[in-house]
């Protein structure tokens, strides 16, 4: 199976988190046979809260992992980083990332504390207020100074965790017009818009995100992502991917750089039916 360079390390492990709710050993074999298979080159990091680090280091054995699994790790708030990073660094765990959300009270001065640790070389993202919020700016503008990525949530387990295609425009837009990196987690398994079958949920589409991101960086307006994030027919999708430059693809993805799913094999599916891959 052949997997194209801007899909590589696009959808990162998420098989702990809802709905999806893996128990973590299973998770972690499964996670093994992933990176063994040939779709690997589609499959990011595992991503695990701070409170399973210590179970997780126990469970990637050398024989699962012979050079260790690389993780993004999920914080409640900035106040965990130090003791995650301390860990960390003494276990057999490879950092890949770091994802802090935001706690109650003022988010800007969150966003400098998270700034302030030393991470080495690993990223931070931070979780990104919905674009209504009166912080969303200053925290788009403390990220863009400190070198730090954002992470938007773009579903839950109910229908007012979705953020519409006008809150995710305005995202995408604020981030690439201040070339702030981000990633997206929650309610993104599928490939194209839809509404949830079983739910009645608005699922964004993560070709959708992604070429919304390469109209961002061409100068496209809020107003023009709109329709980009609301197209719903797949084949419209796949033909607009196909007609995108392979330099523009790559300059997305460097935008959207990944996102959580507790699925990798529904996104692949899609991209098989779509006919993006081939076996």
């Amino acid at each position: 199976m052949s997997i194209p360079s801007h899909f590589a390390g696009l959808v990162d492990d998420a098989a702990v988190f809802p709905p999806g709710l893996a128990p973590l050993p299973d998770a972690v074999v499964a996670h093994a046979a992933h990176l063994r298979s040939d779709h690997r080159a589609l499959v990011g990091p595992f991503i695990v809260s701070a409170q399973d680090l210590a179970t997780l280091a126990e469970l990637a054995t050398p024989d699962l992992f012979p050079e260790g699994i690389r993780v993004s790790v999920v914080l409640p708030s900035p106040d965990e980083l130090s003791g995650v990073l301390d860990l960390v660094r003494t276990g057999p765990l490879v950092l890949a990332g770091l994802e802090v959300k935001l706690g109650p009270g003022p988010l800007t001065p969150q966003v400098d504390v998270i700034a302030a640790h030393d991470r080495g070389t690993s990223p931070a993202y931070v979780e990104a207020p919905r674009p209504g919020h009166p912080e969303w700016t200053g925290v788009l503008d403390a990220a863009a100074a400190s070198d730090l990525r954002l992470k938007f949530r773009t579903g839950g387990t109910e229908a007012a965790a979705f953020p519409d295609e006008d809150e995710v425009a305005s995202w995408i837009h604020g981030a690439v017009r201040s070339a702030v990196p981000f990633k997206c987690t929650a309610g993104l398994h599928n490939a194209v818009r839809h509404t949830g079958a079983d739910t009645g949920f608005e699922h964004h589409g993560y070709l959708n995100i992604l070429l919304a991101t390469a109209a961002a960086q061409d100068g496209a307006s809020v107003h023009g992502l709109v329709p980009i994030l609301g197209e719903r027919d797949g084949r419209v999708l796949a033909d607009r991917l196909a007609a995108c430059p392979a330099a523009a693809l790559r300059r997305a993805r460097q935008g959207f750089l990944s996102y959580g799913s507790c699925s990798i094999d529904e996104p692949l599916a899609d991209l098989a039916a779509l006919g993006l891959i081939t076996a």
